[in-house]
């Protein structure tokens, strides 16, 4: 049997009178990439917030785990203590520091120097932009190049489970290509990762699995490579 890395069941939330999501079940299992995919307003970011702790104030109802352990309650920054890593939706890089002192930021909860200093020359070999702009602030840098530098960041801690929230949203067709190269290379090394993605193709043909939410809803889950052939994703969310 697989192991569980996350689950929710029954997530609630709601502002006021509003249902921004109506009792959503999904798991992630050790080694997979899985995908919530759905239209603009779906409850999809909601949905990430809701697990890492990072909503403003609303009302959360239901479960979500964890390793096996609650995380209903957990402050977000002990979250990182924990491997849980999110690249946030517009990507929240530190704008006054520069891209190294922004992957310092990533690796705080560490303390193997020798073991830090490796992995920023790792990831600058997956993206030698940053390399280049290494002493660059990182509020100067595209937006593309912000995306690698939060995705670099988010990746110093060694998550055991990475959180992806539209990756590739306002991104030039090149940038999108290489970002959706280096998720599936991560998810390669064996990084379980949950995408929250607007371009459900690029997020099917990546995924093993994926979920569509529709108006604060699971409507349908399974097989990504399945999805992608079924004719109702294809008519509502990839144009064909």
């Amino acid at each position: 049997m697989s192991e569980n890395i996350l689950k929710v069941a029954g997530l609630k939330v709601a502002y006021g009178g509003i249902k921004a999501v109506k009792g959503v079940d999904l798991e992630v299992n050790k080694g997979e990439l899985v995908t919530l995919i759905g239209a603009n307003g779906a409850g999809k970011t909601t949905t990430l917030k809701a697990i890492t702790g990072t909503l403003p104030a609303c009302k959360v109802e239901g479960t979500i785990s964890y390793l096996g352990a609650s995380l209903n309650g957990t402050q977000s920054f002990r979250m990182v203590e924990r491997k849980l890593a999110m690249v946030p939706e517009g990507r929240g890089v530190f704008t006054r520091m520069t891209i190294h002192e922004n992957l310092l930021m990533g690796a705080y909860t560490r303390d193997d120097q020798a073991g830090v200093d490796a992995d920023i020359e790792k990831w600058y070999g997956v993206f030698p932009r940053l390399k280049e702009r290494s002493a660059q602030l990182a509020g100067t840098l595209s937006g593309g190049e912000q995306q690698m530098l939060a995705m670099a960041r988010a990746l110093m801690c060694h998550p055991t489970l990475l959180l992806l929230d539209e990756p590739s949203m306002g991104l030039s067709p090149i940038m999108v290509e290489k970002i959706f190269e280096v998720i599936r290379e991560v998810s390669q090394q064996g990084i379980t990762i949950l995408l929250v993605e607007q371009n459900a193709r690029l997020a099917l043909q990546a995924a093993h699995r994926g979920y569509v939410m529709d108006s604060g809803a699971i409507i349908m889950t399974g097989n990504a490579q399945d999805m992608l052939h079924d004719p109702r994703v294809q008519a509502a969310y990839l144009g064909e």
